[in-house]
């Protein structure tokens, strides 16, 4: 090839470093966001197998997860906290109703809001639910402090990642 050394330079050579932030580059290997993406799918992974054992989804284990911590929550509050729109949410709270897990009901106070409550088996699938989270614990063997950090530093991410698309920005689909 003309020009063209046999390893390529992957840092871009506009990059001016002023603090001590990583430079930018096109490496695969350099991106934070595929180290996120990989372990994401390894620990969705992971939970696939014990989640069908109890014949629920990662997505319907997360709103399980809200709805043990606090019962009646509206689809709305529910969206809120898992950062869906009503449109991915509302399909998914319809397959949990249909299996028998939770049950929807329009609010008394404002017709316009939908309540969600657990069934008896919903509630039911609580304490599988604690060993599936021990069994996740165990795998990522991290001490207390190392699974805190990393907790925290994950929501930081979240939260500059998304603050950081403009008042304007619309949010993309769920993932």
């Amino acid at each position: 090839m003309r020009g063209i050394s046999a390893a390529p330079n992957r840092i871009a050579s506009y990059s001016v470093r002023m603090t001590d932030t990583p430079s930018p580059s096109v490496a695969l290997d350099d991106q934070l966001c595929f180290a996120l993406y990989a372990a994401s799918r390894a620990v969705t992974a992971r939970y696939r197998p014990m989640l069908d054992e109890v014949g629920i989804t990662y997505p319907q284990y997360l709103v399980l997860m809200l709805l043990w911590e606090e019962d009646g929550q509206t689809v709305g509050q529910l969206g809120a906290r898992l950062a869906l729109d009503s449109g991915t949410l509302s399909p998914l709270l319809k397959r949990l109703t249909a299996a028998g897990l939770v049950t929807r009901h329009r609010r008394a106070d404002d017709e316009r809001s939908v309540s969600i409550r657990l069934t008896e088996a919903g509630r039911s699938l609580e304490a599988p639910a604690c060993s599936i989270s021990a069994e996740m614990i165990g795998a990522l063997d991290l001490d207390k402090a190392e699974f805190t950090q990393l907790k925290t530093q994950l929501r930081l991410i979240t939260d500059r990642v998304a603050g950081s698309r403009g008042a304007d920005a619309k949010p993309g689909p769920a993932a």
